[in-house]
């Protein structure tokens, strides 16, 4: 009987400590990272879809301004090139996509720098439908981004603190996934300047 009573209570001591200790969460918490990897390349990708009808707009206005376009146009090609899957994040692969996407966001700083100085496109409804498009999809990123930064830390959280990181560290074996980060803050604090 004692021996029916211990294995009982140890059965239900193991499915205890295994249902509390991230048997269901951690691959929630991944779930969630993906989806949220999902969102951000979905809106990276409605930026560089934008693109091409944008600088085409401006093309017709800015004719002496080939050079920018055309570091826009190379800018988005670098861009769309890097592809990360939730599975190949890591530290360089997050450099490298952050790297070729804040690429793009200087180039189109510089764009629309350009389209300053031409009054005429400023007023061309195209252009402002194209622009107001743009803005909104760069505070889609933001928002897809900063859920992402979320999700990250949910998921870290989960495979690093215990108790949760013990039922990891057993069975799961999954490691911390890497976070976006301001590569360079000069370029970021430091806008360009609009001069007429």
């Amino acid at each position: 009987m004692k021996k029916s009573l211990s294995k009982i209570l140890s059965l239900l001591f193991i499915v205890l400590f295994v249902s509390s200790c991230g048997m269901q969460s951690i691959p929630t918490a991944a779930n969630q990272v993906e989806a949220s990897w999902a969102e951000v390349q979905n809106q990276y990708k409605r930026r560089a879809d934008l693109i091409p009808n944008l600088v085409e707009v401006v093309k017709g206005y800015a004719k002496h301004e080939q050079e920018t376009l055309t570091k826009v146009i190379e800018a988005r090609a670098n861009a769309t090139k890097v592809n990360v899957t939730v599975d190949q994040l890591n530290d360089e692969t997050m450099k490298k996509f952050q790297q070729a996407q804040g690429n793009l966001s200087q180039a189109l700083s510089r764009l629309m720098v350009v389209a300053e100085k031409y009054p005429d496109l400023k007023a061309n409804e195209n252009f402002r439908d194209l622009q107001s498009q743009l803005e909104g999809t760069e505070n889609r990123i933001t928002v897809a981004r900063n859920r992402y930064i979320e999700a990250i830390k949910e998921f870290n959280n989960l495979v690093t603190v215990p108790p949760t990181s013990w039922y990891n560290g057993l069975f799961l074996h999954m490691t911390k996934k890497p976070q976006f980060a301001v590569e360079n803050l000069e370029q970021v604090q430091n806008a360009p300047a609009v001069k007429f």
